[in-house]
């Protein structure tokens, strides 16, 4: 009965560490990852009016992305699949989603779900949109 006990404890303990741990490195490496797209604007001659419209408008979006509200979004209702960094985790990596789908196609995945991803029902209309237009300047 002991040994059960143990085992039960054991797996218990293996599947709450592979869960949890990932907020306190997305919020770190999200400020490194910063001024890396800021140098990538300076090099750029097109737009200088900031890393957030020139993404946003490479990805084929709005124009502008509220980067900083788009990360909080993501990081409250994706980061937990997808990894803090994109990098992945029991969902896939998005590091790189915006080369392989648009923000409407991203938009329709969250709300509808897509392979083994269930519909995000508590994902606002106003979130889905706003982390959809962020992912998709990510190539």
């Amino acid at each position: 009965m002991k040994k059960l006990l143990f085992a039960l404890l054991f797996a218990m303990v293996l599947v709450l560490g592979a869960c949890g741990g990932g907020g306190d490195e997305g919020t770190s490496e999200d400020t490194s990852e910063e001024p890396a797209t800021e140098e990538k604007a300076d090099e750029g001659t097109e737009d200088t009016t900031g890393d957030d419209s020139g993404e946003g408008t490479e990805g084929g979006g709005e124009g502008t992305v509220d980067t900083a509200a788009a990360e909080k979004a993501y990081q409250n209702n994706c980061s937990s699949c997808h990894g803090g960094e994109l990098g992945g985790g029991f969902g896939p990596a998005l590091a790189q989603i915006g080369s392989k789908y648009s923000a409407d196609e991203i938009v329709n995945i969250i709300k509808n779900g897509q392979g083994s991803m269930p519909a995000q029902e508590q994902v606002s209309d106003e979130d889905a949109q706003l982390i959809a237009g962020w992912l998709a300047t990510m190539k």
